[in-house]
């Protein structure tokens, strides 16, 4: 064979595999780490969902089933059962008749001003009269006042839908405090109404029985009911 045989035979070799890498595949194959070679950007607060189907499209994979989140209605363990409403104008309307399932006498009120003061007081203030640093007399962020809880004639109920869902520029407060925690808040607005010597607010429905199916105590409940002696 030739000299230039040889050399045409070498460019052809030389020309087909060219040709061959600079085809459309981009995939490398079987990954050793995955989630290091499809890198995935997520967003800082995507529902976990959101998050699987982008790594699924990343990866060329089907979605998996299981999306991370626990089943609608589960309740975390010791937590008071919800109550059964919703965003929308009618519960709000029916929940104004809703009592507060915990007997003032038993609520510790340190606590629940300390709940209060870190999660409302920077808008309603520490007395409770609206004035808080973010409205400051107007001269704050704010240019609506809050509410002033002292004065206000909204029910406990009421109270703690707008807890729940959040109301006009007050948003809700569902994830920063637990259900017993936002009536123990709200059982320490009601000692601050002059309304803290009645004892029990009011009969405890169904619903707002603790998940053991007994309505929730206090630390200072278990240590009454123990024996003297």
């Amino acid at each position: 064979m030739s000299i230039n045989k040889i050399v045409k035979a070498g460019l052809v070799v030389v020309a087909a595999v060219a040709l061959f890498s600079c085809g459309t595949r981009r995939s490398p194959g079987r990954a050793y780490m995955p989630d290091m070679t499809y890198s995935v950007a997520y967003e800082t607060y995507a529902p976990a969902q959101s998050r699987l189907e982008a790594s699924a499209k990343a990866k060329n994979e089907l979605v998996p089933f299981y999306s991370g989140m626990p089943v609608p209605g589960t309740i975390a363990r010791g937590e008071m059962l919800p109550l059964h409403m919703s965003s929308n104008r009618d519960s709000a309307a029916s929940a104004a008749g809703i009592k507060n399932p915990l007997d003032l006498a038993t609520v510790d009120l340190k606590e629940a001003e300390r709940l209060y003061l870190i999660n409302c007081a920077i808008c309603h203030g520490q007395n409770l009269d609206g004035n808080g640093p973010l409205y400051k007399g107007g001269e704050g962020p704010f240019g609506a006042a809050p509410a002033n809880l002292v004065n206000s004639v909204m029910t406990e109920g009421s109270m703690f839908h707008v807890a729940t869902y959040g109301k006009g520029q007050m948003g809700s407060y569902a994830s920063q405090l637990t259900t017993l925690q936002r009536w123990e808040v709200i059982a320490y607005i009601h000692s601050k109404k002059g309304g803290g010597k009645a004892g029990t607010t009011g009969a405890v429905p169904d619903s707002l029985s603790t998940a053991a199916g007994k309505p929730a105590t206090t630390a200072k409940d278990s240590t009454a009911a123990k024996p003297k002696g």
